[in-house]
């Protein structure tokens, strides 16, 4: 990996700046995207910003800042968002300090300001290098989240377009999947949902695309330079479509932030009866005595997709099943022999929990505490 140290004058840097809010702020003549659009605003708080200006100001030496070449004349702001934007916001009289905006400098106090340079840090290399060398380099000020260090590293035209789509307040992503998903479309958490997904499709589903290992980064590197995001979008919308059709009656607090992708992967091409789903949930989220203590609601969608009981974490036995149990062993505890009443009595597993024992009739005994306390010591 190639690492260039350069110095660049203020002035350079804060010609061709622009602010335009959610939609971004570029610098530098317009090649440097400082911060890129749809992306969650960092700004330092007043005590910090002033720090930034009097730094400069007084020619003191301020903190190395973090490029990244994007290969298209253009560079992406790594480290140093909050005192490039800082100086800019100074310089184009959005602040003043003591009293004292840009304008009220004179001539060669402005010029101090401009002529001041910043040490530069520029990367060139691969995507994984560069992401390795974020690591180092990302270790203070406001922390970027993963998805947020991604779009760093694999800024291009197929990053813009699936921003539009799931990184924008009110973005389509989260009109059509609020109720599915969790996170914050300004923090790429949407848009970082969505690529697991789909990076799950490519791992698992023998699907044949350009990203073929089914990681997240893989997927993006392999569509940097794509026109769009067609590919992204059509299958979210498939996940989505899946999702309403099989589970019509939605119920946002056991659905929301459901792996439904993942789940779609897997069942996608399968039929189910939308209708017969419905009443077993129903069924399952009464206290049915056909079935043991759920204790894990949420996992109830993925038990009905393939049948897992260990979804629910079902561990108690309910008390119909304890009774036919009863019932089966005449009172009588098969471990010391001896009868009991059913109140003496407690349900186990013949087969362990632990060891893939289902909660159902066929695996129920009844011990007498003793023997159940004994057998659970072991």
């Amino acid at each position: 990996m190639k690492i260039e140290e350069c110095k660049i004058p203020v002035r350079e840097i804060f010609d061709g700046y622009v602010d335009a809010a959610e939609l971004g702020v570029k610098a530098y003549g317009g090649r440097l995207n400082v911060r890129p659009a749809y992306q969650r605003e960092f700004v330092y708080n007043q005590q910090q910003r002033d720090a930034v200006i009097r730094t400069v100001r007084n020619g003191f030496p301020l903190n190395v800042m973090y490029w990244v070449r994007n290969g298209e004349g253009g560079f992406e702001m790594l480290d140093g968002q909050q005192r490039t934007i800082s100086i800019c916001r100074y310089l184009n009289g959005d602040f003043s300090i003591n009293h004292q905006a840009i304008g009220n400098l004179t001539a060669e106090e402005r010029d101090a300001i401009l002529d001041y340079e910043l040490v530069i840090y520029i990367c060139e290399g691969t995507e994984r290098e560069k992401l390795d060398w974020f690591d180092v380099v990302n270790t203070a000020g406001e922390k970027l989240t993963t998805q947020e260090r991604r779009n760093a590293i694999y800024a291009g035209p197929w990053l813009n377009e699936a921003k539009k789509y799931f990184s924008k307040t009110g973005c389509p992503a989260s009109q059509i999947g609020e109720n599915y998903m969790n996170g914050s479309a300004i923090r790429q958490q949407l848009l970082e949902t969505a690529l697991g997904w789909i990076a799950d499709r490519d791992m698992h589903n023998g699907y044949t695309s350009k990203a073929g290992c089914g990681e997240v980064e893989d997927y993006m590197s392999a569509h940097q330079h794509d026109a769009d995001c067609a590919d992204l979008w059509n299958y979210f919308e498939s996940v989505v479509g899946w999702v309403r059709e099989t589970f019509p009656n939605v119920r946002t607090k056991l659905m929301k932030g459901l792996p439904w992708g993942v789940y779609y992967n897997k069942h996608g091409k399968r039929k189910f009866d939308s209708a017969m789903l419905e009443a077993r949930i129903s069924q399952l989220l009464r206290d049915d005595e056909d079935v043991g203590d759920i204790t894990n609601q949420r996992g109830i969608y993925e038990y009905l997709l393939d049948g897992d009981e260990r979804h629910l974490s079902i561990r108690a036995f309910s008390p119909k099943m304890a009774r036919t149990a009863y019932e089966r062993q005449k009172g009588v505890c098969p471990k010391c022999g001896k009868r009991f009443a059913i109140e003496d009595m407690q349900a186990d597993h013949i087969t362990p929990w632990a060891k893939g024992g289902r909660t159902v009739a066929e695996n129920c005994q009844m011990l007498c505490a003793d023997c159940n306390r004994r057998k659970g010591g072991k």
